[in-house]
């Protein structure tokens, strides 16, 4: 994670000239797969977003250190081109709406030592995950711990960089992801992204874990992301054998949760992504991919994917994990069911959040209506 002294976003070619300078690196990798991504990126953010000075300064901090993480990535598959023949043999995908109980299935299904998730500090600085005694003494590591304490999202979502999360910042190396949408009011990039094929950014993900799951090799891949609804056929061209698990919640409660998490995280970044705006804008965007996965997913092979229910998560979580085991006809080790069983008695921090559909101009009528259609 980086930080800048300037409050404004700069320009295409100032955010690579910046993030050249911070990591002594310019091979932004072949092909200009990120570039128009970026570039409407840009213009969304100068002509709709209506950013505050805070606001320019954040978002000119993600996009460059999506920039950096390509920087990185680039170096790294130079330095191990061993990366190229690791295998990723049928990794499972957790996705659904946001606030569905992804984040908890995902910790839950990764506390198995036979499995991986990508951890938060190398979907940031991807690199060869290195024992984890040494995670302590690394710079980069110790420095992205103490950001992470500066994140004001205590009473919403918890991160650390230690932690197993979500894999969209490596999508981000592509410029291609709904995460932007989420802080920021942005349409032009929002209409941009809808029209794109994700099919590049996957590739690139795909070769991003290669490199991370270098030394542990063998361990089965399990990643979290709701931005998945959008691309399940790009998910499916760069992992052929993957399997996908789709949580579902009551649609009213979720809207209402992911509307005042964006505010939250975005809170003092913009004059017009506040209120009702932002609840137009996050129904638009989440009932569109909830919408887009329902017709690509009746295209599949339906053993290809497990449903989960947020109520049955919360009553009876070994019994979710072990009908998943069940499904991807694996074996519960006595030492993973262990592990899964105290991570599950821990559970993941639910901390006070007070959120209601009013706030955000919206009704549970049309919630129902707009992700049902």
């Amino acid at each position: 994670m980086t930080t800048s002294a300037r409050t404004d976003v700069g320009s295409f070619d100032d955010l690579h000239a910046s993030a050249s300078r911070l990591t002594g690196l310019h091979d932004f990798g072949g092909g200009d797969d990120y570039a128009d991504g970026l570039r409407a990126l840009l213009r969304s953010y100068a002509q709709e977003a209506g950013l505050t000075p805070a606001g320019s300064k954040r978002t000119r901090g993600l996009l460059r250190g999506a920039l950096v993480s390509r920087l990185l990535a680039e170096a790294a598959w130079r330095e191990f081109p061993q990366h190229a023949g690791v295998t990723i043999e049928r990794p499972v995908f957790v996705t659904g709406l946001p606030r569905t109980g992804t984040t908890a299935l995902h910790r839950l299904l990764t506390a198995d030592p036979a499995h991986q998730g990508p951890e938060l500090w190398l979907t940031e600085i991807p690199q060869p995950r290195p024992p984890r005694a040494e995670w302590e003494s690394h710079p980069v590591f110790a420095a992205l711990r103490e950001a992470y304490q500066g994140i004001g999202l205590d009473g919403v979502h918890h991160m650390r960089p230690e932690q197993v999360e979500e894999c969209w910042r490596l999508l981000c190396q592509s410029m291609t992801s709904v995460s932007f949408e989420c802080t920021a009011y942005i349409p032009g990039y929002s209409a941009w992204l809808d029209a794109h094929d994700w099919t590049a950014a996957y590739a690139r993900h795909r070769r991003n874990l290669q490199l991370i799951g270098l030394h542990d090799q063998g361990r089965r891949w399990v990643l979290k992301n709701p931005s998945h609804l959008f691309a399940l056929d790009a998910l499916f061209a760069a992992y052929p054998d993957a399997v996908v698990v789709q949580t579902h919640r009551d649609p009213g409660t979720v809207i209402a949760s992911v509307c005042s998490l964006n505010e939250r995280a975005s809170a003092g970044w913009s004059t017009v992504f506040t209120g009702p705006v932002v609840g137009r804008a996050q129904l638009s965007l989440w009932s569109r991919g909830l919408r887009r996965f329902r017709a690509d997913r009746a295209r599949h092979d339906p053993a290809r994917f497990i449903d989960v229910r947020h109520a049955d998560l919360v009553t009876d979580p070994m019994g979710v994990i072990e009908t998943i085991y069940d499904r991807l006809g694996a074996r519960l080790s006595g030492s993973a069911r262990t592990a899964v069983r105290e991570a599950s008695l821990r559970g993941t921090p639910k901390p006070a959040h007070v959120y209601n559909l009013s706030t955000f101009g919206l009704t549970r009528s049309e919630v129902a209506a707009a992700c049902s259609s």
